[in-house]
Formats: C-alpha cells, structure tokens, sequence
C-alpha cells in the first residue's frame, strides 16, 4: 500500500491478469480471515491451554499488533526488493507461523507465534494490492479487480466467526490454523506460476527509526489497555507504560518531521478530512471487533453455545457486509463519499444501540436485527472511508494515505479486542449481558462518530478510476 508508481504490465494476457487477481485475492481471505477467525475460538483456546479471558486477548492482539505496525513498511521493502519475492516471503512466513500456531503447546508459544504470523501478514496485505495494480493496464479493469479485491477482504473480516466456528465444531481449535497450511501451499505454487515480478520506479527508502518507534508505541498503547484492569490503571507498572508510550510517540513524531522520506507523512494529517478518514477507520474496527468478541463471550461463556452456534448467530452481520461493501463502492464512487458514510453512521450506531439492553438469556428477535445492522454499516464504511482518506491527493501521496488507513484499521481492530476483554475479563457468565453494556454504547458512539466523517467528506469527489487505483 505504500507504492510510489502506478507502473502496469500490458504484456500480461487478460487470463493471466485475473489469475494474478484470483491469487492476490486468496491471500487476503487469509489476512482477513486470521484477523477474526480466532475470535469464536477463544473460548475454546482457553479452555485447551487452561488459561483465563484477558490472556486469550493477546492470542488476537499478537497478530493484529503486528499487522498494524509493519504495513508500510512492508510495502516499501516490496517495492526496493520486488512485489513477488516479498509476496511469496510473506506467505512462507504466514504459513510456517500457522504451523506453530496449530501445535503450540502453551499460551506463550500460541501469541509468539501468531505475532510472527502478523509479520507475513504485513508482507501480504501491501503487496497483493501493488501486484494487482501492476498487472492491470486499463484503469477501469484495474478499478474492478480493486473493488473485487477489497470486497473479498471485507467479506473474510465478516465472515471469520462463522467459518471459525464451523472448523472449530467440527475438528477442534487448532484447526483454525491448520486451514491455512494447504491454501498457503496453493497460493506459492500459483504465485510461481502467473505472478510476474515488479518493482517501484522509485524504490521509497525505509525508515527503520520510525519504524521502531511506531511499533514501540503502538505495542506499549496496547498491552496498557489489555493488562490496565489487572495491574491497576494508576499502578507504577501502568505509570511506566504511559511514559513509553508517550515518549516513543514524541521520538516518533521527531523522526519523521526530519526524514526526507518518512515512513508517515504527518503532514497529511493537516487535512481535516485525511485525520477524520483515519480515525473514522479506527472507529469502524473497533466497532466490529468489540461486537464479535462481545458476541462470542456473550453466547459460550455465558450461554453454553457451541463456537458453530456462536459463529452462526453472526451470519447476518456476515451477510450485511458482504452484500453492502460492493454497493457502498459504486455509491462512493458515483455521489462521493458522503451519502455511504451517513448510511453506515447510521446503521452502526441503531445497531449498537439496540444491543445496549441485551437480555441475560439470547433472544434471536433481539440479536438477528442488531447483528443485520452492524454488518450494514460495516459494509457501507469501508469504501468511502478510503475514498475520504485519499480524495484530491495525487497518486504517490493517495498510495501513502491509502497505506495510513489500512495501518488504522488494523489498530482499531486491536482495540477492540483490548477494550472488549477488559469489560467481560473475570465476570460471571450471568453477568456477561450487563457487563457488556459499555462496550455495544462505545460501538453506537462508533457509529456517530462517521457522522463526523461525513461532514469532513461532504466536499470530497467521487472517486475516479485513477484514484481508486492509486489506494495502494
């Protein structure tokens, strides 16, 4: 995502272009999936390593930490090194880190090793989308395959919980890790076979200082808000956390206002519509993220469901995203961004508020409609917020924004797992309905939150081919 070229391979035949399509698609149902997929088998975890909620939220937050903090920097090593080769790295490391994940014989290996499972991530998500661009000559051919590819992204954040719990009822836990062995596989001996190799025309240079920095702060934030119940929040290890991490977003700020090519451009973020996209996309992941934990430890712990049945309750959030993602796209890229995010606005926040006053024993009348709405609003922010982040910028600087916001994403998602866990961690499964009251509020406030965003995107354009192909 953090390209600087828009250079496309008009040798490759139209087969071959969707080929390449097709594999870059299926490595982000990988990224997608492992992002939520763990989710419904926490409960599970817990109970095959014995150990308790607010451990298992690093079994998530290892991997998404990781996602977060090295996105871009990935997709400036793909383009000094080549796409292909950080592709085909990436799927090697995802794949062996899967392996240690599927046999891990204790809590510590499981998070190491889906840390490490994030680092192969990272080398994924950037560079499937660059490759893509590359192979695709025609701007509207390549504005299709992006929507495509985006679309597939979404769809497996969505629909993680339920394949998690149909593997998970069917072979146990460890399966939601063994799955990707054969599709990582796959994907290596296809990506040999169709995916040409490609490289920036100007390589960016990477900013190891602020890179360090970056994840220092974005790890120490974290770990604070998933370990502050427990070690007190005005406790002297809390203390110390708090200076690290300010300290390293001081440094971090520093260093990148001195880089002549920084890993962030802070400047962007003068942009009052840029800063509202960012936290808009923060918002929208938190949202989902707080709404699938919460729904998982509402529904096993509390209830006895099976994880199949806790991932077949989310199915219309599934489904409201799948069938809301393309048609958000089409209303982005026709009326601007806009009219999709006052609809998500919408729809996140009455779903949100509709959970508030969730009954102690599962109501499908109560739970089918707030999970529709949810996945509706999820559906339709993705797309405009992008649209937001990188509307009337020219294409190096979108390719940055573009990377900025999926770097966003990926922290909401891990503060959504931190701040959910927090809520339920140590409560009694009867208790769990009021215990959660807090975290279905904060999701309503994410949904009012892209009211704002809409207001910051009223004068942005619809987005042209050009631009959507410049999200990279």
């Amino acid at each position: 995502m953090a390209t600087t070229s828009l250079t496309v391979r008009p040798d490759l035949t139209v087969r071959r272009r969707w080929a390449v399509l097709a594999i870059c698609a299926l490595s982000m149902l990988l990224v997608g999936l492992d992002t939520t997929i763990v989710n419904v088998g926490l409960p599970a975890v817990g109970h095959g390593l014995g150990v308790g909620t607010r451990s298992l939220e690093w079994v998530v937050d290892a991997y998404t930490v990781a996602v977060a903090s090295l996105l871009i920097s990935s997709g400036a090593l793909a383009d000094r090194l080549g796409r292909r080769r950080v592709f085909r790295c990436g799927l090697l490391v995802f794949g062996a880190a899967s392996l240690a994940c599927a046999v891990a014989p204790s809590l510590g290996a499981l998070v190491a090793a889906r840390a490490v499972q994030g680092i192969g991530a990272s080398m994924l998500s950037p560079v499937a989308l660059a490759i893509v661009v590359n192979a695709m000559p025609d701007p509207r051919e390549r504005a299709q395959a992006i929507g495509i590819w985006a679309s597939v992204f979404g769809l497996s954040m969505a629909a993680g919980p339920v394949a998690g719990g149909a593997l998970i009822g069917a072979f146990g836990w460890r399966s939601v890790f063994w799955i990707n062995v054969p599709v990582v596989v796959a994907a290596l001996v296809l990506s040999a076979l169709f995916v040409p190799e490609s490289r920036a025309a100007r390589a960016r240079r990477l900013d190891l200082p602020g890179q360090v920095l970056l994840t220092v702060m974005v790890c120490v934030s974290v770990a604070v808000l998933i370990e502050g119940p427990r070690v007190g929040w005005a406790s002297p290890p809390a203390w110390a956390a708090y200076l690290v991490a300010a300290t390293a977003a001081a440094g971090f700020v520093a260093v990148e206002r001195r880089r002549p090519e920084p890993l962030m451009e802070l400047g962007l973020f003068r942009r009052p519509a840029f800063t509202t996209a960012v936290l808009g996309a923060v918002a929208v992941f938190v949202a989902l993220t707080v709404s699938l934990l919460l729904t998982t430890l509402y529904l096993q712990h509390g209830h006895g469901w099976t994880p199949l049945a806790a991932g077949t309750a989310t199915l219309p959030l599934a489904l409201g995203a799948t069938v809301c993602a393309p048609l958000s796209g089409r209303l982005a890229g026709r009326y601007g961004a806009r009219r999709p995010l006052l609809l998500a606005g919408t729809f996140l926040t009455v779903g949100g508020l509709s959970l508030v006053g969730l009954r102690p024993d599962p109501d499908p009348r109560q739970l089918v409609p707030a999970y529709l709405l949810i996945g509706i609003g999820f559906g339709f922010a993705n797309a405009p917020i992008t649209n937001t982040a990188v509307s009337g910028l020219p294409p190096a600087r979108a390719g940055v924004a573009g990377a900025i916001t999926s770097t966003a994403r990926q922290l909401g998602s891990a503060i959504g797992i931190a701040v959910a866990g927090g809520l339920v961690a140590g409560v009694a499964p009867a208790g769990l309905a009021r215990a959660s009251r807090p975290g279905w509020v904060l999701v309503a406030a994410c949904g009012l939150f892209l009211f704002v965003v809409a207001r910051a995107a009223r004068h942005s354009p619809p987005a042209s081919a050009r631009a959507v192909a410049s999200r990279v």
